[in-house]
């Protein structure tokens, strides 16, 4: 993820700082009526993007194609507890940050399998509240160059990374956050909400119980959409019955822009291709978007 680069890469921590004009001080340290909730900022919750072996350079190429930004690497290094090498790419851009990894070699159990990095102000207190919240420690904390990381799994099977930097980064405001987009069966949406809003100090925007289907893929149906929010940004939740249709289900994160079809003219000249939509449904243009590398995103416009 964004945080861990090889120990000879330990000045990248410089260029980071370099990137932006915000001050690491005010921007890594939340005032202190937020610190309960250990959440920093969405410019620091990183969508992990692992892609297909030697395509990270021409994903990171064609993102920021799309919407703009800056990168830092590729670097080699090694991002897991045990030994493992990635070339990782940082890829701050205006509509969320991703952490880019492309393997050299065979990914460790479960990395791969987290879908977000979420900087927090103490990693130890955060891993209490975790397991105090409901949430499985499905990877202990641990040293990497530049801070420390664990991995959190909430009832539903939803993997989070938490990390801090010995150094606080320094990242600018986002245009539009990012929201972090789930697919849960009704069986398990329950024990979800209630550890995820705990830990998180989240509440709950909406809950449609019959939205148009149509957004994910099934014209004619319903299924049940929720909206979240915390200081670690927007949630969706996509509450059906597990039939959905390639490739709703396989993408992360959700990004608003201010122009969908301009926004999409800019991506398939990039070299990503359209995979559903645009279509309408409850106020939102979205389209589901497969970029370079194999990473599949929604890309919307709220009306």
């Amino acid at each position: 993820m964004m945080r861990r680069f090889a120990r000879r890469l330990v000045p990248l921590a410089a260029a980071i700082a370099a990137l932006t004009a915000v001050p690491a001080a005010s921007a890594a340290q939340p005032a202190p009526a937020a610190r309960h909730t250990f959440a920093v900022g969405p410019q620091y919750d990183s969508t992990h993007v692992y892609v297909e072996p030697g395509t990270e350079q021409a994903f990171a190429a064609s993102w920021v194609a799309t919407f703009g930004g800056s990168t830092i690497g590729p670097n080699a290094t090694q991002v897991t507890p045990t030994p493992s090498r990635t070339l990782s790419e940082l890829v701050v851009s205006p509509v969320g940050t991703l952490s880019v990894f492309d393997y050299t070699t065979p990914v460790p159990y479960p990395f791969g399998t987290e879908r977000t990095g979420w900087l927090v102000t103490d990693l130890d207190q955060a891993v209490r509240a975790a397991r105090a919240d409901g949430a499985a420690v499905t990877v202990a904390p641990f040293a990497d160059p530049i801070g420390r990381d664990a991995v959190i799994q909430f009832p539903g099977g939803i993997n989070a990374q938490l990390y801090v930097h010995t150094t606080p980064p320094s990242y600018p405001e986002l245009a539009s956050v990012p929201e972090n987009r789930l697919y849960l069966s009704p069986d398990s949406v329950g024990a979800f909400l209630n550890s995820y809003l705990a830990f998180t100090k989240g509440r709950i925007v909406s809950d449609d119980r019959r939205a148009d289907g149509a957004a994910i893929g099934l014209p004619g149906t319903t299924y049940r959409l929720l909206r979240l929010t915390s200081g670690f940004g927007t949630t969706t939740v996509a509450v059906t019955d597990g039939h959905l249709p390639y490739p709703f289900g396989r993408e992360l994160t959700g990004y608003g822009v201010a122009d969908l079809g301009a926004t999409l003219e800019r991506a398939t000249a990039a070299g990503a291709s359209v995979l559903w939509g645009p279509v309408t449904t409850g106020g939102r243009t979205s389209a589901m978007v497969r970029f370079p590398g194999g990473y599949v995103a929604e890309l919307h416009t709220d009306r």
